[in-house]
């Protein structure tokens, strides 16, 4: 497959889009995120629009909500623009607070039995790339680690362990094999430092 210019412009604007923006805790660029699931996205079969998806796939949910959602359907059209709405877990106003942490993310693994194929390739390589980078910080900073995230450890694990389960059972098949490995090399990392 050959990426457009439509690829192109898509990764220039995401970086745009996320400028001055970090991951929780670090001074990794978020566009490194972005980059990272749109490589897996890619690995996978993903085509162009699923990859636009991908490179956008939180630019509606954290800059700027349904008005992003908009501008990405007037420039990428109405594929992608519906899949970036998949992919969100909630679509704030500027200023405005995202629903409490369980309750988002029960409603987004309920959204997730709904979905398209080509949702579940974008949002496994998404809930993979994020998997994997938690690993490696809980490895460098252990269970300080947990402060970054609303969720805490135990809900964190509790996300992630059932993300597992709808992707073993949805698709795609090979992304979820790798996500279902990141969470036990999670889990036995803490299972060697944490006392229960």
């Amino acid at each position: 497959m050959t990426l457009s210019v439509r690829f192109r412009d898509a990764m220039v604007w995401a970086a745009e889009l996320h400028d001055g923006q970090t991951r929780k805790g670090s001074d990794v660029p978020y566009v490194a995120h972005l980059l990272g699931v749109t490589s897996l996205a890619l690995e996978h079969g993903a085509d162009e629009d699923q990859a636009i998806a991908a490179l956008l796939h939180d630019a509606a949910e954290d800059r700027g909500g349904e008005a992003v959602a908009v501008e990405i359907e007037r420039r990428f059209g109405p594929r992608v623009a519906g899949m970036v709405r998949a992919l969100s877990d909630a679509l704030p106003l500027p200023g405005e607070a995202k629903p409490p942490y369980r309750a988002r993310k029960a409603a987004y693994l309920a959204h997730l039995e709904t979905v398209s194929p080509d949702v579940l390739l974008v949002s496994c390589a998404d809930k993979l790339h994020n998997a994997r980078a938690i690993l490696v910080d809980y490895r460098r900073h252990g269970a300080q680690l947990w402060s970054r995230f609303n969720g805490g450890r135990d809900g964190t694990l509790w996300y992630y362990r059932a993300l597992v389960d709808v992707f073993e059972r949805r698709g795609p098949r090979c992304l979820g094999a790798a996500l279902a490995l990141a969470v036990a090399e999670l889990e036995a990392e803490i299972a060697g430092r944490e006392p229960r």
